[in-house]
Parts: C-alpha cells; structure tokens; sequence
C-alpha cells in the first residue's frame, strides 16, 4: 500500500498549535491596504484557527498532523 502524500500547497499554508488546533493566515492583507483602516488592518494580521466545518478537508490533505 502506498504512502499518503502530503499535499505541497497546504503544507506551506497551515501550522499546528501545541494542543492540535490548525492555524491559518488571515485573508486580506496581501495588498491595497492604503484605504483600509488601521483597525481592518490590525483585525486581519497574524494568525486565526481553521473553522471546525474545514477542519475535516484540511487533515486530508495534511495526513501526517496529529
């Protein structure tokens, strides 16, 4: 039986917190960011956690998370 490959793409976009949760980046904050406000700016920087919905699609194209 072959091995589950992990897929490229997703492996470069989610990370996994000590707990186990996956996190994700936030969308919306690539370019054309001189209109935003400074509060749209800071609400969509760092990190957030993949809804429970995804989660399922997310850890099959990530078999090897925990």
């Amino acid at each position: 039986m072959p091995k589950i490959k992990t897929h490229s793409g997703a492996k470069k976009r989610f990370g996994v917190t000590g707990t186990g949760k996956i996190t994700r980046s936030k969308a919306f904050k690539g370019h054309l960011n001189e209109h935003k406000s400074p509060a749209r700016r800071r609400r969509h920087a760092g990190k957030g956690l993949v809804a429970k919905t995804d989660l399922r699609i997310v850890r099959k194209l990530l078999p090897n998370l925990k």
